[in-house]
């Protein structure tokens, strides 16, 4: 009577598999040598193409990333070019509602090319330290508040410190930009922005000033100033909600964006 013996083999499933593909005259002696040698060569021959499609990948980066930097350097330059022409022409401007308005537009683009420039501090990065990069914002804002002289405001960033995409901390920067512009034409001596975290949206941030109170009935849509249509527009397109209420002890105001 004979016994028939079974025996299971010391590797199983994937790694039994990938064992055959590298060495199958060891796992099966009945293997032919050529077959063999005809496998390995062609395993070579698609590393050999993966590697140079890689190589090709790189430097096909690397141009797109310089052709960005490129464009990136001369739309700063063109931003500082426009900047100089508003206000150029602001000076020899025939009637000071005219004047007016030109240096408004100057600060403006000016502020574009501020929030530009200094995300390039972090070029590379996909995130933005939020509060680090207002901080430096409401530096160079506090260098203008006091340009003529006859006042002096101070500007505190206060809060946590949040990472969040480039993206959104331009179209945020945009907004802050405008609200402290705001908090600067109607605050007496300090502003505040402030960053923190919100139980519904994720985060908020804040503006407030402690100038005189908002009048009754005030609408921000109703608003017919464009910085106003601009802060709403950019809160739309980071999906965030836009507010305001009145500040401490009935002074000044508060605007918040809450964003995610």
């Amino acid at each position: 009577m004979s016994v028939e013996r079974s025996f299971a083999h010391p590797f199983s499933g994937s790694r039994l598999a990938l064992l055959r593909l590298w060495h199958p005259v060891i796992i099966e002696p009945g293997f032919d040598r050529h077959q063999h040698d005809s496998l390995v060569d062609e395993l070579r021959a698609a590393l050999a193409r993966e590697s140079k499609l890689l190589h090709e990948k790189e430097l096909l980066l690397r141009e797109q990333e310089l052709r960005r930097a490129e464009s990136d350097h001369r739309l700063l330059n063109g931003l500082q070019m426009v900047v100089s022409l508003l206000s150029l022409q602001s000076r020899s401007a025939t009637t000071p509602d005219v004047a007016k308005q030109l240096l408004a537009a100057a600060h403006r683009v000016g502020a574009i090319e501020r929030v530009h420039r200094r995300l390039h501090f972090h070029d590379g990065a996909k995130v933005v330290e939020l509060k680090k990069y207002l901080q430096e914002l409401c530096e160079d804002t506090s260098g203008l508040t006091d340009s003529d002289g006859a006042r002096r405001l101070e500007l505190l960033v206060e809060g946590c410190e949040i990472a969040i995409a480039s993206a959104t901390a331009i179209s945020l920067g945009f907004i802050a930009n405008e609200l402290i512009t705001n908090a600067v034409k109607h605050g007496r001596g300090r502003i505040i922005v402030c960053l923190d975290t919100h139980p519904a949206k994720g985060y908020a941030l804040s503006v407030s000033n402690d100038g005189p109170p908002l009048p009754d009935g005030f609408d921000p849509a109703a608003c017919k100033g464009l910085g106003m249509k601009l802060i709403q527009s950019l809160v739309r397109t980071i999906g965030g909600d836009f507010s305001f209420s009145q500040g401490t002890d009935n002074q000044g105001a508060q605007f918040v964006v809450l964003f995610s």
